[in-house]
């Protein structure tokens, strides 16, 4: 008997022991840097075929083997680890770091799908989590001008304007998304809008470079960049941190993110605020704030719910004349301009996969935004035969709601190994504007406007209700091992539909009007393979403009606007280099535009838009990435562009003048953007970080007869994460942006009346301190 019951219970422990052996292995892959779930990663069991790529969150399942004590994870863009699995059966936590010398790997701004970079035959960068960690910027414009063919010029107080394969200009031609979602509706575009991003919220940020208008629509003509907010952590995590300059900025940032059963959370923003600046008359109070919650039904159905809160209270002192700014003289002109925004978003996504080839996913959002400035670009001196006799101004404020959806599907098939995307997009977006006439006090002889008179006389007051429907597909074939075709198509209605709030001599506008646009936008690429590291690229695609309601409906605009289109065509390829040390990826691109809107500035320092016949904008856009060592990687980024007015003339002082052939306005033939860092080994966690940024020269005014130089920038970065347990997640940081103190303007403009510069900051020196808790993961 006693034999019979030791053979039992040595069977059922044989049992247990073969049913734990057998167990499926299960994980997480995370991001090192932000602790964010990565999809896509491959995970295999060595000398086997056996292996699983993560899901949507990071998760990957495999089946136990016999003898198996570690699992093989890798991801483009990341380093290949090779991972203990514990006895213990308990689920593993990976933490991947990101690779030295990038290539660029699972993107989703290419076609709304989380797709390889390699895949998608368009010029495509990223700004990866590990890059905004290094790089601690405190506005968008530090990080983005690091990305081949991008310069966002710093305005100040988080104010901007963008040149992407288009002169620097406030025109219309850039979608700005969040998680892909335009954060403006078509229409009331605003070249400021990236300071209603919650920069804190940010976990990447990825730049379509071109025309994006088959996919996005309206605006996505020099480029689409898509700001993808950071999802929850699975395992619990929060952070703080305080960080101020020499110039009185100050900023507090804080987050909290964590996974409980079902339900995943993310809280996060920071609250900046500026006194006593390098400038006179550059106070600002700025708070963003980002809450998004994801729940998962079940492995196959998801909802995804996200709200963000911007409120941005800034002084505007204006530009400088020649004078000031060559003495360094940062005196503002006045003491009165100012803007004050308010921007509401939420959003509420629900994902279904219908098999491992087929999903759907339908949004429903809506935003808020309230704009009210007294702008300091309105400011006009009125002259006679050149004697100054009166100053003027005006307040405003544009305001508008916004209720839309976007539904697509995606269906993986099996011919070629295809895949068709499907999707529509409604907006409906009523808004209102209206300006008021100031009488502007003005003290001549010093050239300082002293105060003004609000006269209650509207400039405008109207209404417009705005409606954007819009149907698009996008078919990927797979023809041969090496080649991809991907076609392209969206259909988009516009319509506004204006209604004038004043009426007789109060207005030059119709009592009502509606404008309808109907816009076709294709296109049509490949990629092709020619090893498992480099590839070519060739795409033709269009974009589309109509013009803003500001520029249809508002008074002072007296030039009638046509619809703007554009024809790109582009080629371009990747390649990775001994062993993967080096890393090249280049774009050639030749935009053609025709009614090209454009902003023309006036003798009294007002605006007008215009459409110009035809213009031509070609470049190439490079980036080389290089990393001989583990600890040093250098990376340089450019673009060399002409930006050409092929039919365009203007009427100056009585006189129509001819400049088809002239450069145009405000276009640099280089910029470029190179950067070294330094992580030694032997002081984990420490980094040192140069940064060199040269914007070269171009012409001023339309006859091509006034210059600006450009400028050459340093930026120094340093930064140490302790790595010590008791002490894990304590960062320090000092950036030192100007590090050679230069005086250089991030724009020129020039009249007939002289030349205006907004003057950019003297050496300025950023400390940081932060603290960063996440929870250790069971091993």
């Amino acid at each position: 008997m006693k034999f019979i019951f030791m053979t039992t219970g040595l069977a059922l422990a044989s049992l247990n022991l073969a049913c734990a052996q057998q167990a499926p292995l299960r994980g997480t892959v995370l991001d090192a840097q932000s602790q964010q779930p990565l999809p896509g990663v491959t995970v295999v069991l060595p000398s086997t075929h056996v292996g699983a790529t993560t899901d949507a969150n990071g998760r990957f399942s495999l089946p136990a083997a016999l003898g198996v004590h570690e699992i093989i994870v890798s991801f483009i863009g990341y380093n290949t680890q090779n991972v203990r699995v514990p006895a213990s059966g308990q689920p593993l936590t990976v933490r991947l770091e990101a690779a030295p010398v990038s290539l660029q790997g699972v993107v989703v701004s290419a076609s709304r799908e989380q797709e390889r970079r390699t895949q998608e035959p368009v010029a495509i960068s990223q700004v990866s989590p590990q890059l905004i960690a290094d790089t601690k910027a405190t506005a968008p414009y530090q990080l983005l001008n690091k990305v081949a063919g991008v310069y966002m010029v710093n305005l100040g107080n988080e104010q901007h304007m963008m040149a992407i394969r288009q002169p620097i200009s406030t025109n219309a031609v850039y979608l700005y998304l969040e998680d892909g979602l335009p954060i403006r509706p078509i229409g009331i575009f605003n070249h400021n809008a990236l300071y209603e991003i919650n920069q804190a919220g940010v976990r990447s940020i990825e730049v379509v470079k071109g025309p994006a208008s088959s996919l996005y629509g309206s605006n996505a003509i020099g480029g689409a960049i898509n700001f993808l907010t950071q999802r929850p952590t699975p395992l619990p995590t929060a952070g703080v941190s305080v960080q101020g300059d020499n110039y009185g900025y100050r900023r507090v940032d804080a987050s909290a993110s964590g996974t409980i059963g079902r339900l995943g959370l993310y809280a996060g923003g920071y609250a900046a605020r500026q006194r006593h600046g390098w400038q006179d008359y550059t106070d600002f109070d700025k708070e963003s704030w980002t809450l998004r919650g994801d729940y998962s039904f079940s492995a196959k159905t998801r909802l995804v719910g996200m709200g963000t809160y911007n409120y941005l209270n800034t002084q505007t002192p204006g530009t400088l004349d020649s004078a000031r700014f060559y003495s360094r003289s940062y005196a503002s002109n006045n003491r009165f301009t100012n803007r004050v925004v308010t921007a509401v978003r939420a959003s509420l996504r629900l994902e279904h996969d219908w098999s491992p080839a087929q999903q759907t996913a339908f949004t429903a959002y809506t935003r808020y935004n309230s704009t009210g400035q007294l702008p300091s670009y309105y400011i006009a001196d009125v002259r006679a035969n050149g004697v100054y006799q009166s100053s003027n101004g005006q307040v405003n404020n544009q305001s508008f709601h916004s209720y839309g959806a976007l539904v697509q599907h995606r269906a993986d098939l099996g011919f070629l190994n295809s895949r068709l995307i499907v999707g529509g997009y409604f907006d409906y977006s009523p808004s209102t504007y209206y300006a008021r006439y100031l009488t502007i006090q003005k003290d001549v002889v010093n050239n300082f406007y002293t105060g003004y008179t609000d006269t209650g006389r509207y400039i405008d007051d109207y209404k417009t209700d705005l409606y954007n429907a819009a149907a698009y597909a996008q078919y990927e074939v797979q023809a041969t091992e090496a080649l991809r075709i991907v076609g392209g198509l969206r259909y988009d209605r516009v319509q506004y539909n204006f209604v004038n709030n004043l009426s007789g001599a109060q207005t030059t506008k119709k009592a009502a009007q509606n404008n309808v646009y109907n816009i076709a936008a294709p296109k049509l690429g490949l990629t092709y393979a020619l090893g498992p590291a480099q590839g070519v690229y060739t795409n033709f695609s269009t974009g589309f403009q109509p013009p803003e309601t500001s520029s249809l409906y508002s008074s002072r605009q007296t030039i009638e606007l046509k619809e703007a289109n554009f024809k790109n065509y582009e080629a371009g390829g990747w390649v990775a280099l001994f062993e993967r040390k080096v890393y090249v990826d280049l774009s050639v691109y030749q935009m053609e535009g025709r009614n090209e809107i454009v902003s023309l500035l006036q003798p009294d320092n007002t605006t007008q838009s215009q459409n110009v016949g035809a213009t031509r904008h070609q470049g190439i856009e490079y980036t080389l990435t290089y990393a001989p060592v583990s600890e040093v990687n250098f990376r340089l980024s450019g673009t060399n562009a002409r930006h050409t007015y092929l039919e365009y003339s203007e009427v100056v002082q009585g006189k129509n003048r001819d400049y088809a052939g002239n450069r145009m306005v405000n276009a640099p033939n280089w910029i470029a953007n190179a950067e070294v860092y330094y992580k030694p080994r032997f002081a984990p966690g420490a980094r040192i970080g140069l940064e060199y940024q040269r914007i070269g020269s171009y012409f001023t005014n339309t006859a091509n007869t006034k210059t600006y130089a450009g400028y050459n920038l340093l930026n120094l970065r340093l930064g140490y994460r302790l790595p010590q347990p008791a002490m894990r997640g304590l960062e320090v940081w000092a950036n030192v942006i100007n590090l050679g103190n230069a005086l250089y303007s991030t724009l020129v403009t020039a009249n007939q009346y002289g030349t205006t510069y907004t003057a950019a900051a003297p050496r300025t020196v950023t400390l940081g301190l932060g603290y960063t808790f996440a929870a250790k993961a069971r091993e």
